[in-house]
C-alpha cells in the first residue's frame, strides 16, 4: 500500500505545487507557446506526469502505468465510444444530402444577417455542439454562414463566440459525465449547478453576437428575436439540466429556441436594413423541401432524443445495467491510501472501471446511426464506409482524449491534483471566482470542456472542501467557466479557419478577435458562482 504525501518537497506547498504543476507548465509551453498539435502536447504532458509522480512524490513505477492506463481506458470508453458515434451521425446525415435539408430549412427562413447568425451560429451550432461536439458546430455552421454570404472572417467569429452556451454539456453531455466520474459527485447534481451558472449566460449570449456584429443600433433592430432566442434557449437549459440530466441538455436547448425564432419569424421582422461589413452575395441557394422531406432530413437527430430519453428512463435502464462490468483495476484498486485533507482518516483509493457497454449513451447513439442508415436507405458497404473514415479522422483526437485523461488519473493517484487544490485555497474567499478561471484556462489549453473538466474536476472538488464551499458548485464551475476558453482555443481556431477557407495566417487575428471576449465572458461567469456561493 503506497501513501500519498501531498507535500513531497521540504514539506512546502509552494515548492510542491510548482513541481506538480510542472504537467500543466508543459501543456501551456506546447500548445500557447510553440503552437504544438494537441496531442503532442497532451503526450508530453503525460511524460512530464509520470516523471513527476515518480521522483517527486515518490509513486512506484507500477502505479504510475496503472493510474495512466484506467485513465486511457476511460477516455476511450465510454467518452471516446460517445464522440466517435455522435461524429458517425452527423456523417450519414451530411453524406446522404440531408443536412442540405436541415440546412436550408434555417437559412430560407430570413435574409437579415443578424437573424442568420442567430439561427444558424447560436441555435444550429448549439444543436450540433449537443449531438456531436468536438468542433463540429464550428465547422458547419460558419461553413454555412460563408455560404450565405459572410465574409470568411466574420463567420468564423461569429461562430467561435456563439459556441460557448451550449459548451459545458457538449456531445451528449459527456463534459458533465467526465466531471461525475472524476469527482465521484452525483451527475445530476452536477448537471443542475452547470446549469445554474450557464443559463443567466445564455440569456443574453444571443443579443451580445448581435451587438458584435453590428452595435446598440444593429442590436436595436432585432432586439424581440435575440430576446426570444436567449430567454427560450436558457429556459429550455436550465429545466432539462436541473430534472432530466445533461445528455439532452443542448439538443433541447436548441431545438427550443429554434421553433421560438421560426415562430417569431411568422409574426415579425425586423424593419431597419442591415448590412455586415464584408458582405457577399450568398452562394447558396435555398430550397423548399415540404413538411415531409424537412422531417425526414431531421430525423437521425430525432431517432437520437428518442433514444436517449428511453436509455435513461427507468424501464430499460435496470435491464441495460444488468450486463455492466465493475471491473477493479488491476494493480491499482486498493493499493493507493489517500489522507487528510482530502479524507478524514488514511482510506485506500478505490480504482473502479464500469463497462457499461449497452447502457452507455454512445450505444444509443449507435443504434441512432443504423436507424438512420436505414431510413436513407444506406448499403452495409456505404454504412461501414463512414465508420471507417470517421475512425480515421478522430484518430488523433481519440489519442488526445485518451491521454489527457490518462494525465488527469496519474495527477489525481499521485496527489499532484490534491496539492494544486490546497494551493489553489489559498484565494481563499476569491476561489469561487478564480474556480470559474481555473475552467476557462484548462479548455484553452485543451481545446475539450471534458477534457478540462478531467484535468481540474477533482481539484475543485479538494479546494472547494478545503474552503469549506460547496465541492459540487465548485466542480460545475469548472465546466461553466472553460466554456469561454473555448472560443480562444488553437484547436477551435483552426477549424474556423479551415471551415470558411481563410488563410492560416489568419488564425492570429480571429484570436485577437475572440480573446478580450473570451476573458470577459469568463470573469462573468466568475462572478455569477461568486454570487452562489455566497448569496
Amino acid at each position: 500500500m503506497w501513501q500519498q504525501n501531498y507535500l513531497p518537497v521540504a514539506d512546502n506547498l509552494g515548492l510542491s505545487a510548482l513541481l506538480a504543476a510542472l504537467p500543466i507548465f508543459m501543456l501551456l509551453l506546447l500548445i500557447g507557446v510553440l503552437r504544438k498539435p494537441a496531442w503532442v502536447a497532451a503526450l508530453a504532458g503525460l511524460a512530464t506526469a509520470a516523471l513527476v509522480a515518480l521522483f517527486v512524490y515518490g509513486m512506484p513505477i507500477g502505479l504510475v502505468a496503472s493510474s495512466a492506463s484506467m485513465g486511457a481506458s476511460f477516455g476511450l470508453f465510454p467518452i471516446g465510444w460517445i464522440v466517435f458515434w455522435a461524429v458517425v451521425l452527423y456523417r450519414i446525415t451530411a453524406d446522404t444530402g440531408n443536412f442540405e435539408i436541415i440546412k436550408d430549412s434555417i437559412g430560407g427562413l430570413t435574409a437579415d444577417r443578424r437573424l442568420q447568425a442567430l439561427l444558424i451560429a447560436f441555435a444550429l451550432g448549439a444543436f450540433i455542439e449537443g449531438a456531436a461536439g468536438f468542433g463540429t458546430p464550428v465547422a458547419v455552421a460558419a461553413a454555412m454562414l460563408t455560404g450565405l454570404g459572410f465574409s470568411p472572417f466574420y463567420a468564423a467569429g461569429i461562430c467561435l463566440l456563439a459556441n460557448t452556451a451550449p459548451v459545458a454539456f457538449g456531445s451528449i453531455g459527456v463534459p458533465v459525465t467526465t466531471l461525475a466520474s472524476v469527482t465521484g459527485l452525483p451527475e445530476l447534481e452536477l448537471s443542475a449547478w452547470v446549469g445554474r451558472i450557464c443559463a443567466p449566460v445564455s440569456v443574453f449570449v444571443p443579443a451580445y453576437l448581435v451587438l458584435v456584429m453590428g452595435g446598440w443600433k444593429g442590436l436595436k433592430g432585432v432586439l424581440p428575436a435575440a430576446i426570444v432566442a436567449g430567454v427560450s434557449f436558457a429556459s429550455m437549459q436550465l429545466f432539462v439540466s436541473n430534472k432530466i440530466g445533461p445528455q439532452l441538455v443542448d439538443i433541447m436547448a436548441a431545438l427550443t429556441a429554434i421553433i421560438a425564432m421560426v415562430v417569431l419569424l411568422k409574426v415579425w421582422h425586423p424593419k431597419d436594413k442591415f448590412v455586415l461589413a464584408g458582405e457577399h452575395e450568398a452562394v447558396l441557394h435555398v430550397q423548399q423541401h415540404g413538411f415531409g422531406r424537412t422531417v425526414l432530413g431531421w430525423s437521425p437527430y430525432l431517432y437520437l432524443v428518442v433514444l436517449v430519453l428511453i436509455w435513461g428512463s427507468g424501464v430499460i435502464k435496470g435491464p441495460l445495467n444488468s450486463v455492466t462490468m465493475a471491473i477493479e483495476w488491476p494493480g491499482l484498486h486498493n493499493l493507493v491510501m489517500r489522507g487528510a485533507p482530502v479524507v478524514a482518516e488514511p482510506t485506500p483509493y478505490a480504482a473502479v472501471f464500469s463497462l457499461n457497454w449497452l447502457a452507455a449513451g454512445g450505444t444509443a447513439c449507435a443504434f441512432a446511426t443504423m436507424l438512420a442508415a436505414i431510413t436513407f436507405r444506406m448499403s452495409f458497404a456505404q454504412y461501414f464506409g463512414v465508420i471507417g473514415k470517421v475512425a480515421k479522422q478522430l484518430g488523433f483526437s481519440l489519442l488526445t482524449i485518451a491521454t489527457v485523461l490518462a494525465l488527469s488519473y496519474l495527477m489525481n493517484y499521485s496527489g499532484a491534483t490534491t496539492t494544486l487544490g490546497l494551493a489553489f485555497a489559498v484565494t481563499g474567499a476569491l476561489f469561487p471566482f478564480f474556480s470559474a478561471m481555473l475552467g476557462w484556462l484548462a479548455v484553452f489549453l485543451t481545446g475539450s470542456d471534458t477534457s478540462a473538466n478531467a484535468l481540474f474536476g477533482n481539484l475543485q472538488v479538494v479546494t472547494a472542501n478545503s474552503l469549506g464551499l460547496d465541492p459540487a458548485l465548485m466542480a460545475s464551475a469548472n465546466s461553466s467557466g472553460g466554456v469561454m476558453g473555448k472560443m480562444i482555443s488553437l484547436q477551435s481556431l483552426a477549424v474556423a479557419v479551415a471551415a470558411t477557407g481563410m488563410a492560416r495566417s489568419e488564425e492570429g487575428r480571429l484570436f485577437r478577435f475572440t480573446f478580450k471576449h473570451s476573458v470577459f465572458l469568463g470573469s462573468v461567469l466568475g462572478v455569477i458562482t461568486m454570487i452562489y456561493a455566497y448569496i
